[in-house]
């Protein structure tokens, strides 16, 4: 293994996908930018790259945090992500958009205010889960609070998960900063999620020194403005790496079923004991679930929040696999085409 590259995140995972010929001709570097046309991408030296894309490389395919092999002069492969985060486009169009790749931590954050809000909560952590990543809850503002104790937020927040460390912080604290850093030593990805105003830019300022204005991500409100068109890698004062993420309109869920499972563990594993395989958990006789919540042992407005997470998961799921088949069989037919034609011409 290449010294340094550690330090990027490389480890056996990806050490294992290399043969022995990549390994003595080719480069691995991470990508730290995605542009249009070419990437920036970072070499064992932390040295900065910019590599044009070219053939079948393009950027949709790729995420801020792969790592890649390149001869030099062009990309040759992208290897496979130990973790990825990707939503559905904004939009009508029924495409996955890669948001960041490689990711060890997801900060989810929200303030001690009106900003905090389960639902979104769920939202980012159904999301960490599916990707694998390691989702950290860091409630800001908690020198000053609105509406309750800071305390009562923390307990709100522990209640969502119990596989979430849940962090109350003042984000313009130096001590509270550290707090967050025994995520983010050498080799460790982290990236910042939630809402505008609750302290990302502030978080992002404190781990890494420079001045990160790191977008919102917002669910599909079709609300909050756009503070950033691409994403970033920068390295934190504790050795580490954050990826910025951009304003976003929407956050919409996809593939990321067994995610929502794990979250609302209490709703799934009441699922398996209804009357019927197929109970909706509205009318259904033999409902384990429409039992519980009227023994009072569920709330049905978490109930309410799992619904629409699954629905909106399966639809969105739905219509991305159809577009891929559509594409793949677009794919076929054109390559089918060219090789018609490329037999006539040698006739």
């Amino acid at each position: 293994m290449i010294p340094n590259l550690t330090d990027l995140g490389w480890s056996q995972f990806f050490n294992g996908q290399l043969d022995l010929v990549e390994t003595e001709t080719l480069t691995p570097v991470r990508l730290s930018e995605v542009r249009r046309r070419s990437v920036v991408a970072l070499n064992a030296n932390l040295d900065r790259i910019e590599i044009a894309l070219t053939g079948d490389h393009v950027a949709t395919d790729m995420a801020v945090g792969d790592f890649a092999l390149t001869d030099g002069e062009r990309i040759i492969r992208v290897l496979d992500r130990k973790t990825v985060i990707s939503r559905k486009a904004a939009g009508l169009a029924a495409q996955a958009q890669l948001i960041a790749a490689n990711i060890d931590t997801l900060f989810i954050t929200t303030s001690c205010n009106q900003d905090f809000n389960e639902a979104r909560l769920e939202r980012y952590l159904a999301i960490a889960i599916e990707a694998e990543a390691t989702p950290v809850i860091v409630i800001t503002k908690a020198d000053k609070p609105e509406d309750m104790a800071a305390e009562a937020y923390e307990a709100r927040a522990k209640d969502l998960y119990d596989g979430a460390e849940v962090l109350l912080i003042n984000a313009k604290s130096p001590d509270d900063i550290a707090r967050l850093e025994s995520y983010c030593g050498l080799g460790q990805t982290i990236a910042l999620v939630g809402s505008s105003g609750v302290g990302k830019s502030t978080i992002a300022r404190g781990l890494t020194g420079e001045d990160i204005e790191v977008g919102d991500i917002r669910e599909d409100d079709a609300k909050g403005r756009h503070t950033t068109t691409s994403r970033s890698m920068h390295r934190m004062h504790a050795g580490g790496w954050l990826i910025d993420t951009p304003g976003m309109r929407e956050l919409a869920l996809h593939d990321a079923s067994e995610g929502i499972a794990t979250l609302f563990e209490d709703i799934t594993d009441l699922a398996t004991m209804c009357k019927f395989s197929d109970c909706q958990h509205r009318s259904e006789p033999g409902c384990a679930i429409t039992a519980a919540i009227k023994a009072g042992d569920l709330d049905e407005e978490r109930l309410e929040r799992w619904r629409k997470l699954m629905e909106e998961d399966a639809r969105n799921s739905e219509s991305i696999a159809e577009a891929r088949e559509r594409g793949r069989k677009f794919s076929k037919m054109v390559k089918s085409v060219k090789k018609v034609k490329s037999a006539k011409r040698d006739q």
